[in-house]
């Protein structure tokens, strides 16, 4: 099991900012791609946004394309994701997982554990 610490999460107006960070073991972000998921109550978790272990690679779920930023630093082993213009309906708890392929990331379905994940709850 990858342990995985989600932080960075809060209670922010409609409009807002917060940015999330993901730390994980050094010995595996460094060739993994790292994603962020969501979950609402009542609600599957779901893909928001992943990087390649390089960097180059981002891929975003349409609902916060233009408003979220993922990045990562592989000398921190942490992943970040900037929430810009923050809406109600991105109320959930967020959180972060790794695979060695970038495409198997994008799919909560493959992971069998998480981290504790972190709220972000946006107020209308």
């Amino acid at each position: 099991q990858v342990p995985l610490v989600e932080s960075g999460g809060g209670l922010v107006q409609a409009g807002g900012s917060l940015r999330l960070s993901c730390a994980t073991s050094g010995r595996t972000s460094s060739s993994y791609a790292m994603g962020w998921f969501r979950q609402s109550p009542g609600k599957e978790r779901e893909f928001v946004a992943v990087i390649s272990w390089s960097g180059d690679r981002k891929y975003y779920t349409d609902s916060v394309k233009g408003r979220f930023t993922i990045s990562r630093d592989n000398a921190k082993n942490t992943v970040y994701l900037q929430m810009n213009s923050l809406k109600p309906e991105d109320t959930a708890r967020y959180y972060c997982n790794t695979d060695p392929n970038i495409i198997a990331t994008m799919n909560p379905g493959n992971f069998r554990s998480w981290g504790q994940g972190t709220q972000v709850t946006v107020s209308s």
